[in-house]
């Protein structure tokens, strides 16, 4: 390590480069900054991801960083924002529930029947993209048939990333379902991350096509 600083030392003599150096001494000097940079940088991971290129990257850094403050120190930043409505009989951490609540519905998909979650995700691409599958035909459908449904449609969408896979995302606090699009060349970082993080996430026909097989 000690060469690895010093060599940063020597990077340049300019004052930006000598204040990233001091930065990144004082990550590797101090373990609480250390681990809190860490966690940042995986929330950050995260939600890009599951986000697939809805989100500015500006707008995915302050929601890391907010929610990174909240797993620090959840009373010191609910002192700070008094306006939050959150208290220690939600299911989920505040820094989780932060990520969840500062998601736009182009991303996060919330409904109670799978007609309505589908339909919001067709609002989300919008007009140009044209879906074979349309949410009033999941109206009756009963819930393994209408996600099978939903994610062959899913899987025929930008192929060059494999498609999508609509993944459980957290845990749902209004809705009975609630999810995210993820691409199948991202799935497996975002599950990994996820378990880093104790996030709950899971591909949602897979999950509960094994609930069913098993019960």
């Amino acid at each position: 390590m000690a060469s690895h600083l010093n060599s940063l030392h020597n990077l340049s003599d300019q004052p930006a480069a000598r204040l990233r150096n001091r930065t990144l001494w004082f990550i590797l000097c101090n373990p609480l900054n250390s681990q809190s940079f860490a966690m940042n940088t995986a929330l950050a991971e995260l939600i890009r991801l599951v986000s697939s290129g809805c989100l500015a990257e500006q707008e995915i850094l302050r929601i890391a960083d907010e929610a990174a403050q909240a797993y620090a120190d959840a009373d010191v930043f609910l002192a700070n924002n008094p306006d939050i409505n959150y208290d220690d009989s939600f299911p989920i951490p505040l820094g989780e529930w932060v990520v969840a609540g500062s998601l736009p519905d182009t991303v996060l998909f919330q409904a109670d029947t799978y007609e309505e979650l589908f339909q919001q995700i067709l609002n989300s691409f919008g007009p140009d993209v044209n879906f074979v599958l349309k949410a009033k035909q999941l109206a009756k459908t009963e819930p393994l048939k209408a996600l099978n449904r939903i994610q062959v449609q899913l899987n025929a969408l930008y192929p060059e990333k494999g498609g999508y896979v609509l993944v459980d995302f957290s845990e749902p606090l209004d809705d009975e379902l609630q999810a995210v699009l993820v691409y199948t060349c991202d799935l497996e970082r975002v599950m990994a991350l996820a378990v880093e993080l104790g996030i709950y996430a899971a591909p949602a026909y897979e999950t509960l096509r094994a609930e069913q097989a098993e019960g």
